[in-house]
């Protein structure tokens, strides 16, 4: 179990990885200047491009508080988001996060969804309530987000605005109780999906306003099989 020498949650923060060594570093001191409370476990897919290494050094720098799990090769942000959680629950925090490597999720953001958590059992960015917005996306990728959700929230009965959303905050016994090893889904309907199961289970879910934006470095991971 983590401690904290202060009266806030414990949160461990869960970013799977794929060729975002531009981003890791700006993204793992982000979320550690947010105190002594925050942990981060990086799931990397075998990043060619020296992510893993770089997250490495971070983690023997900050022991305790950054961790690393390797894994061969790229296998789909459902199954790293799967490890990150396993690990994330033995660990076993007051709060559990999931946010995105590339550094669309503003580290600063993630103090308002756990401040949110008090009274509920996941708090969801969402782009789509108001005060929220995307940066920095054209038209057709605005279009395809929006109605993508809004298909999803219809189909499913969900009331959820913003149903892609990869950047939550989860308490433990919630993520627990969506059977994590049972999620089939991958890219953007992994985390349609969480929610929907955490719905179904009748968990409390509120959406804070947040701010999408785009990658300034690196490389979508938007395919047409996501799509």
């Amino acid at each position: 179990m983590i401690e904290t020498p202060t009266d806030q949650p414990s949160v461990v923060v869960v970013v799977p990885s794929y060729n975002e060594r531009p981003n890791i570093e700006a993204l793992i001191l982000g979320l550690l200047a947010l105190g002594p409370h925050y942990r981060i476990v990086v799931v990397d897919d075998g990043s060619p491009d020296g992510t893993g290494v770089l997250a490495d050094a971070l983690a023997a720098a900050h022991p305790g508080r950054v961790e690393v799990i390797h894994r061969e090769a790229k296998a789909g942000l459902g199954p790293a988001y799967i490890a990150g959680f396993r690990r994330a629950l033995e660990l076993a925090p007051d709060l559990i996060a999931q946010m995105d490597a590339d550094l669309s999720h503003d580290p600063a953001a993630l103090p308002r969804l756990v401040a949110a958590a008090r009274d509920a059992d996941l708090v969801v960015g969402s782009r789509y309530v108001p005060g929220g917005g995307t940066t920095g996306w054209p038209l057709w990728r605005r279009l395809m987000s929006r109605m993508g959700g809004r298909y999803a929230s219809a189909v499913l009965d969900a009331p959820v605005s913003d149903l892609t959303s990869g950047f939550k905050v989860w308490r433990p016994t919630t993520l627990a109780s969506i059977a994590i090893d049972g999620l089939r889904s991958d890219g953007y309907a992994f985390t349609i999906e969480a929610t929907w199961r955490a719905l179904r289970r009748g968990a409390r879910v509120t959406e804070v306003p947040i701010v999408f934006t785009d990658r300034v470095a690196g490389a979508s991971k938007l395919s047409r099989r996501i799509v």
